[in-house]
């Protein structure tokens, strides 16, 4: 009987920490949320009217079109290059044994443990130096660093699954390499190359440090702007700001649903470990 109270008393105390963490995530949410369509908001439980004025006055004064733009700019051409180089990469690492192989896996490892702010300072001033920084380009140079390494590792165990013997048939019937990746390779890996670039999609909205540190005037991305917005001279109303942030929000979580659609991140996590 002991061990089972004590089991419960476990359980009930994991699950009240769970749902404490939980109620006040959603409490700040949705605070936001609510001050984002506020008129005022003081000492009372919920605003004392509503408008959708902010989130006209954040589209204006935020210039939001021109940096929704950049922020679709940026993470395409991210996900469009970390896929073209890490999908034929995964495939390498994983179909070829060669010297120092455990070294360079440690390498793409390396960006992934290591707090971008580490890395993003030196490396940004290598891009100022080549005039770079400030630049969408360098910002999309910025962004790989992390995401390349992010796709490889993801695809190593979707192409390790791949019986080596599809392979040796394709070339039986006379398929050359680029037939072989194309038309036999992709398509056997394409839920694994969707769940990749979806996941480098979602990671590079939501980059910060590296966006930060080399963006400029015309390359802010979403999550650069509102850093911004909240610390820029000048007064402005707190409720533009929600407004901006609950757009952030909307952006990233629409991604992030569409991510997880495609993949699951126990699966990646179990796929991981039996390597």
């Amino acid at each position: 009987m002991r061990p089972r109270i004590g089991e419960r008393l476990w359980a009930w105390a994991v699950w009240t920490l769970v749902g404490f963490f939980v109620l006040n995530l959603l409490a700040m949410i949705g605070s936001v949320v609510v001050n984002s369509f506020g008129t005022r908001w003081f000492n009372t439980w919920l605003p004392a009217g509503y408008t959708s004025q902010w989130y006209t006055l954040a589209w204006n004064e935020f210039q939001l079109p021109d940096i929704l733009l950049v922020t679709a700019e940026v993470v395409g051409a991210v996900v469009l290059i970390s896929g073209a180089i890490g999908v034929p990469a995964a495939y390498a690492m994983a179909r070829r044994n060669f010297p120092g192989k455990q070294a360079v896996m440690f390498l793409f490892l390396l960006p992934l443990l290591v707090p971008p702010i580490t890395y993003g300072i030196p490396m940004a001033t290598v891009l100022y130096q080549a005039h770079l920084a400030g630049t969408i380009w360098g910002v999309i140079l910025a962004n790989l660093v992390p995401t390349v390494p992010f796709v490889i590792l993801i695809m190593i165990p979707f192409v390790e699954q791949i019986d080596p013997r599809v392979e040796a048939a394709a070339r039986v019937f006379g398929a050359g390499l680029a037939r072989l990746f194309l038309q036999v390779l992709v398509p056997l890996l394409t839920p694994g190359i969707l769940a990749a670039l979806l996941l480098v999609l979602v990671r590079t909205i939501a980059m910060f440090e590296l966006t930060f540190l080399t963006s400029g005037p015309t390359s802010q991305t979403l999550v650069v702007a509102l850093y911004y917005a909240v610390f820029a001279a000048g007064v402005r109303p707190g409720q533009s700001i929600d407004a901006m942030a609950v757009v952030y929000m909307i952006t990233t979580l629409v991604w992030l649903l569409i991510a997880l659609r495609f993949v699951n991140p126990t699966q990646i996590v179990t796929r991981a470990k039996r390597q």
